[in-house]
């Protein structure tokens, strides 16, 4: 799955490079007993001006630790391929994988690369009480972490606090304040809201998870059963329905189309990454405001919106929670032993840096150190965002927007990981059966019980394989 929508539309996917990574990782250095003294790092953030910081970072540490670190870049959609290949050849593993989705992380200790252990001394060593409660339990299986978490992004509702206020429209944190809002805002050549219902688009299931986890619908059981066939899931297709319904652009909506939509003052609200952040600010030449009041004033969406992590539904019980990517840090099974110091310096004395890379996407779930408990996201707000153009983050957005963004992973969930099923999340990114069904829903091609068996129908059928 991609980590935000960003990576997944503008990472460079050609089969010529594909080939030169793979080329690449065969003359690795690998780990274990007999590693030469490298510590092999396998990087999923590629971007240049990322491998760069990373590449500071690890300089420094080489500089102090007398060991040697050799920084490789791979794609995401092309990392689980590699590793398993590095594994059944015997060569090439690399010591630790960094920024890795928690589909992933379930994927590989599933497959017995990672070393649980490992993880732990670094958690243990930096101090369990400086993470996030969540983060931690979402990367564990049971009582034992299976890897480091690092950071992570939210999807969140983006609305038009102007708009709302002039419509007397409360912020839409709720099932019914969220359709209301949409159905009131349609008027006038402009939509509610504008949300993804592209088949194809891992982006349409974050959509609905985004929607599921507010109101309690889990995709699975502790016993691995399909649970989607549940009443607080029909709410949410009835919601998904609405939303995708009259109240928003006709045909297939997508990254681009939604991102563009609000951009140019056409709807009044849009489900999307925190990635969205830094370009809604003008600071992004790729993709800018283009609203009627933008050409004069580029930061003027971005005053001009809220954001809300999770929107309650009726079947919540007041426990609602919202979608957050959690990435992590996953140290493989006969990793050189210095690589778990290596992990504590990266999260330690090069976590703001890490975290500067994209901190609009990149929220601290390590929040501080023991002596000071915010001292990561209290340097983080500060940070700078933007890629054409830098501006530090609490000077673009209202503290009421960071402080939102910083809470995010306290009330973070996802499908399948606390059930202790997070294997299942793997097939279900990559085959896309919901964000097919529901497509097909906001087409109006199926009615809502017509998408739910079909979703429940694509989820037994993949809980049930071997």
């Amino acid at each position: 799955m991609p980590r935000n929508h960003r990576v997944a539309t503008a990472r460079r996917m050609i089969a010529a490079a594909a080939t030169a990574t793979a080329l690449l990782l065969t003359g690795c250095g690998s780990g274990g007993p007999e590693s030469d003294g490298t510590v092999t790092v396998w990087t999923v953030e590629t971007q240049p001006e990322r491998l760069t910081i990373q590449q500071t970072a690890m300089d420094t540490w080489t500089k102090d630790s007398g060991i040697e670190t050799d920084l490789v870049p791979v794609e995401e959609d092309q990392v689980s391929q590699l590793l398993s290949a590095a594994a059944l050849s015997g060569d090439g593993m690399p010591d630790v994988v960094n920024a890795i989705s928690p589909g992933l992380v379930r994927s590989f200790d599933r497959d017995g690369y990672l070393d649980r252990d490992a993880a732990a001394e670094v958690v243990e060593a930096l101090g369990e009480d400086t993470f996030v409660p969540l983060a931690l339990e979402l990367t564990s299986d049971g009582d034992e972490l299976l890897a480091v978490p690092s950071d992570a992004w939210p999807m969140m509702v983006y609305y038009r606090t102007d708009l709302f206020d002039e419509a007397g429209l409360e912020p839409p944190t709720t099932y019914d304040a969220l359709r209301a809002a949409a159905e009131e805002l349609t008027q006038s050549g402009r939509y509610g809201i504008t949300l993804a219902t592209d088949a194809a688009d891992p982006f349409t299931q974050q959509v609905l998870e985004f929607l599921a986890q507010g109101n309690g619908c889990e995709l699975v059981d502790e016993a691995g059963e399909a649970s989607l066939d549940r009443p607080e899931c029909t709410e949410m297709l009835e919601l998904y329905a609405d939303l995708a319904g009259d109240v928003s652009p006709e045909g297939t909506q997508g990254v681009e189309s939604t991102r563009s939509t609000y951009f140019a003052g056409q709807a009044a609200m849009t489900v999307w990454s925190s990635f969205l952040l830094d370009e809604m600010a003008g600071l992004r030449e790729e993709f800018t405001p283009s609203c009627d009041e933008c050409a004069d004033d580029p930061g003027w969406l971005a005053a001009h919106t809220g954001v809300v992590p999770v929107v309650e539904g009726p079947s919540a019980a007041g426990t609602p929670a919202g979608y957050v990517e959690l990435v992590s840090w996953g140290i493989t099974e006969g990793a050189d032993s210095e690589t778990v110091d290596l992990v504590e310096y990266m999260m330690s004395d090069a976590y703001v840096d890490w975290l500067s890379m994209a901190p609009e996407g990149k929220v601290p779930v390590r929040t501080g150190t023991a002596d000071n408990l915010t001292e990561y996201t209290d340097a983080w707000s500060g940070l700078e965002i933007g890629v054409d153009a830098k501006r530090a983050f609490s000077d673009v957005w209202p503290t009421e927007v960071t402080d939102t963004l910083a809470a995010a992973p306290e009330s973070a969930d996802r499908w399948a990981l606390v059930q202790g099923q997070g294997a299942i999340l793997g097939p279900v990114t990559s085959e896309l059966p919901l964000a097919k069904a529901a497509a097909d829903l906001g087409s109006g091609s199926v009615d809502t019980a017509g998408a739910q068996e079909a979703m429940q129908s694509a989820v037994t059928d993949i809980a049930g394989r071997d």
